[in-house]
């Protein structure tokens, strides 16, 4: 009676699935979803024309021990469009404005692609809250950059017809010869379809935004977890960050959450476990 009263009680007390909205600081509503409990608390984050979805494999692998929080940036999936500024500081202040929602002062921020910038904006807006960052396939070297030849025509070749060149980035720049066809067809018919005006701003809005000056400012442990697929320069991230390193999955293209999720989902928890045990990054 003793152990069944315990249990009703535990019950009780855990944190009940949550789904709900959210103002960012420019007031779009933001959709979230949490569950689970358990410190840290993992907040996903998804990337350039994706949607919370994404992640659909790791909260329930997760929650058993963390609190698991994911989003729609604005923008994205069920999160409200009506942004002036599609900006990696912008979308940082969705991930703020869910973690103050939930009251998380204890979290990895988990971020693939241009989440990646966009958690490491949120940590520098989060002191004290952040405890690690793990972005995902982005990061590879941090020196390498397009130049405004590049950012332009590709700019304008999205603007021309976005449904037809977001495939094509999708299917030919994102995945592998030996990935699953199904998954690349979900994948770039789903991006494809995102709405053209906001996923270009978001796209300039990721060029624009100056990661080496971010990592130079955040003593927050970051390691990334990348495919293969292209050569990854630890060092250029470390003259920034000393405290930055890189994982590899290998044989995998851009969504290494999709295409492999269960050696994804060991290889994050062993990295969530590694950064939280190592010693504090100098100030």
């Amino acid at each position: 009676m003793i152990s069944a009263c315990l249990f009703a009680l535990a019950l009780a007390a855990a944190p009940a699935a949550v789904d709900a909205v959210v103002p960012s600081a420019d007031g779009v509503p933001i959709h979230y979803h949490a569950e689970g409990q358990g410190q840290p608390a993992l907040v996903f984050v998804h990337g350039w024309s994706c949607d919370r979805h994404y992640w659909d494999a790791q909260l329930p692998h997760f929650a058993a021990h963390h609190r698991v929080v994911s989003l729609d940036l604005a923008g994205h999936g069920e999160s409200g469009r009506g942004r002036k500024a599609w900006t990696i500081p912008a979308f940082a202040a969705d991930v703020r404005a869910v973690a103050d929602a939930l009251h998380l002062d204890h979290m990895v921020l988990v971020g693939h692609s241009m989440g990646g910038p966009v958690i490491l904006e949120a940590a520098l807006g989060m002191p004290g809250r952040v405890a690690a960052l793990v972005p995902v396939d982005i990061f590879s070297d941090v020196d390498r950059k397009l130049t405004p030849k590049q950012r332009d025509d590709f700019l304008g070749a999205l603007r021309s017809d976005f449904p037809k060149i977001a495939r094509e980035f999708v299917t030919e720049g994102l995945f592998l010869p030996t990935s699953d066809p199904a998954l690349v067809a979900r994948v770039a018919t789903a991006m494809a379809a995102a709405p053209a005006d906001i996923a270009i701003a978001a796209m300039a809005g990721i060029w624009d935004y100056d990661s080496t000056a971010a990592l130079r400012r955040t003593r927050t442990p970051i390691r990334c977890i990348n495919s293969d697929r292209r050569p990854s320069v630890v060092e250029a991230g470390r003259r920034y960050a000393p405290q930055f390193d890189i994982v590899l999955m290998k044989g995998l293209g851009h969504f290494l959450m999709l295409e492999d999720p269960d050696g994804f989902n060991r290889l994050l928890a062993r990295t969530v476990e590694e950064l939280l045990a190592a010693p504090p990054a100098p100030k």
